[in-house]
This record gives C-alpha cells, structure tokens and sequence, in this order.
C-alpha cells in the first residue's frame, strides 16, 4: 500500500479522495463475489487484480512509460488494439462503471448525460483513476454525441484523438474506416516513434485473436447445461480483460477453462439444473458495475451471456491473420471491427440477428433488455429488441437503471417476478 500511495502522489492523484473509492471497493467485492460458493480456484487470479486493481497494472504501465514506450487510453471496443501494440505502445481501458466517478463528471455535463460519460469523465478531472493518469493519449470515437462532446472537454486535458465510425456499413463505409485506422496508425506511429510493419501487425494481430479465442472458450462453457462458473464471476474476467496484460489474461484464462472444462466433464454445476438462464443484451457494464448481475443471481436466476461491449462483442469475430501486407491486414481489421453491432449503426438488423442466435445458442429461459439512463442509443433500439424477442416467444424484461443503489429493490423485485413468471 506504501508504494501505492507513493506512485499515486507522483501520478498527481487526490489520495483523500481516492481513499474514498478504496474503503469501499472491497467491501462491494466480497459482497458480490467471495459471497459465492464453489468458485473456481482459477478466480483466484482475478481476485487478485481486483483486490490491486490500481496498483499491479499502473505500475507495469509506468514501467513501461520509463523505457520509453507509450500507453494509450481506450473507451470503446472498436478502437483496435492491434495497432496500438503494433507500434510498441500498451493500450489500457479506462474507468468508467462506478457512481463514485459521477458527481465529476457532472460538474462539466449536463445530468443527462449517460452515467458511464459522467462517470468516466469525473475519473480523470477528479483525479482518483491512476489509468486516466498515466495514458499518455486517449482515443474516443464517435459512437454517441454525449461522447463526442466528452472528448473535447478531456482534450483540454490530455492529447486526444477521436476515430469517426461511420454508422452504416456499406462498402464505403468499410472503406471509410480503413481510412481511419490508417489515421490511427500514423498517430500512433508518430507517438510511440515505432514503424508498424506487417511483421509487427501480424504479431499484434495473433495477441488479441488470443485474448478473444480465451474468452471464447469461457463463453463455450456458460453454454453448458451444467454451469462450471456463474454469471458473476464470468463478467468480472472480461472486464478485466481491458486492462489486464493481453498476454498474461489470456494464459490465466485459459488456465481457469482447463479447470471449468474439468467440471463440466465432472458433472460439475454451480447452480441447480432447474434455474433460470437469464441473457442480458444492451448496454455495457464497466468495473465495478455488478449489480444486476448480483440482483438475478441471488433472485433465483443465472446469467449465462452477455450481448454487450463487456460481453459477446468484444470477442466474437477474429481478425483473419492470414494476410502478409499492412494494407491488407488493416483491411482485416476494419471488417472483423465493422462486424461489430453496435446500436450507433442504422439499420441495425444484424445485432436483432445476434441477440437472437445467441439466445439459442445459450439456451436461455429469458432475456433481461438492460439499459443505462439516458443512452438514447440503446433505450429507441429496445423497441426493435423487444418486439422481435416476443415474436420469437422468448421472454424479454426491459429495464433501465444507472449506478446508484436507489432502485436496487425495484429491480430486484421486477426480476424475481420475471423470474417467477419464468418457473411457470
């Protein structure tokens, strides 16, 4: 903890306030997770990162800084990591999923802002996220206005470049944002002072298709009929997969599915055979946001996939590692990253397609709609979700919630009641 405090001052950090944030962390973490009965023992490592969650990473950060590489800081899942590690840099999530961050951000956007702008925002002005702290860049893009107007107020503050996703995917679209990673590519270039070439890209390329073959093969065992691992535990991993090394993420991952593999085989569930298998679609859930997750797990439910950023689209889909030249690979890029469906698209048919093969392939009992207040995006598309899940005949709940506890007994009682109505 000493060194901690030590780093945090020479980072610039409020340590009053971020003293705040840490009496209660751990706290929230038992409550949610070391509550649970038969946890893998590979969770042990996530537990671990958590527990230091702004101590082990920073500081590899910071060495990495002090050999003079360059850390990049990203929102969104469609900036591509591979070309940021291409050039030598490190690319990092940023905080953004705690009510703590919130009344920051509110002291520069309207209160109508979704939480996770507000929150993400309030992050670095307040000076309580070491991540916001040490990136030498932040790269936004264009997935909703609040964000847009979010990077130029964080621009002020730290060098910031914006990727402007095109929000329909015909062909000059696709072009389009080749186009745009190849901006990226020269900013990043010129950053970390490294020439990204197709030796560099394709290695980049391999790292993270090994991350998203990891939690592939996690998600493959949550399609089981008998659960190796809860829904909890699973959404912990890939938040952590934002921040964590790529390259040590996906070997503990791929330790924690030997072991999950091992149950299923075993006969192994976490959860009895007749509980309810909840999908949840919308929105992302940014650490430290658990609480639906916790809401429907101790409600008589299990959630079994995540149709989000902090889920099956962060994924799903590998870069073709086939190619030989840069022009090719970044073409590679651009259509595995434009396969993404994200509500900013119109028309959105292929994410209606997804939510809907997904709930198949995880056989789920019922979708949960999940909305965060004030993401307009998220909130028109759940019409299209809603009425083509009950045409399908699978029960859809939607709800809308933010990062306060305020509505934690009405959720929890408009769930058990799904969840009732669910058991017949």
């Amino acid at each position: 903890m000493t060194d901690n405090k030590k780093m945090w001052t020479e980072l610039g950090m409020d340590l009053e306030l971020h003293d705040q944030l840490c009496e209660v962390l751990p706290q929230a973490f038992g409550d949610v997770f070391l509550s649970q009965e038969d946890r893998p023992k590979g969770m042990d490592y996530y537990n671990m990162v958590v527990a230091d969650i702004h101590g082990i990473r920073p500081s590899e950060l910071l060495e990495h800084q002090k050999k003079g590489g360059k850390v990049f800081g990203t929102f969104c899942v469609y900036v591509p990591d591979e070309i940021i590690f291409a050039a030598g840099g490190i690319a990092t999530g940023l905080c953004g999923g705690s009510q703590f961050w919130v009344p920051g951000g509110e002291k520069v956007l309207p209160t109508n802002t979704c939480p996770l702008i507000k929150a993400s925002v309030g992050a670095r002005l307040d000076k309580t996220c070491p991540f916001f702290r040490i990136a030498d860049m932040y790269i936004g893009e264009t997935t909703c206005d609040g964000k847009k107007k979010a990077w130029e107020i964080l621009s002020e503050d730290v060098e910031t470049h914006v990727m402007d996703l095109p929000q329909m995917k015909r062909a000059k679209d696709i072009e389009a944002w080749v186009q745009e990673i190849n901006i990226l590519k020269e900013k990043v270039e010129k950053e970390t002072g490294e020439k990204i070439t197709a030796e560099k890209l394709s290695e980049s390329i391999k790292l993270i298709n090994g991350k998203r073959k990891a939690l592939q093969r996690l998600y493959n065992c949550r399609k089981k009929s008998n659960l190796s691992i809860t829904g909890t535990d699973s959404l912990l991993i890939s938040q952590i997969a934002f921040y964590d090394d790529p390259k040590r993420f996906t070997e503990m991952t791929n330790v924690l599915c030997d072991e999950l593999e091992k149950r299923i085989e075993d006969g192994f569930s976490v959860v009895g055979k007749d509980i309810k298998r909840i999908m949840l679609t919308g929105t992302p859930l940014a650490i430290p946001n658990w609480k639906l997750h916790n809401i429907i797990e101790t409600s008589g439910g299990v959630v079994v996939c995540e149709e989000m950023c902090t889920g099956t689209r962060y994924f799903e889909n590998l870069v073709d590692e086939t190619k030989e030249t840069v022009d090719d690979q970044i073409q590679a890029i651009a259509e595995r990253y434009m396969n993404i469906n994200c509500a900013c698209f119109t028309p959105n048919t292929g994410r209606i397609d997804d939510i809907m093969r997904l709930a198949k392939e995880y056989d789920a009992d019922g979708v949960v709609d999940v909305n965060l207040k004030f993401c307009n995006l998220y909130d028109t598309e759940g019409y299209f979700v809603e009425r083509e899940l009950k045409k399908a005949g699978i029960p859809v709940l939607g709800l809308e919630t933010d990062y306060t506890d305020s509505d934690a007994q009405q959720l929890r009682t408009r769930i058990s009641a799904f969840i009732e109505m669910l058991n017949g």
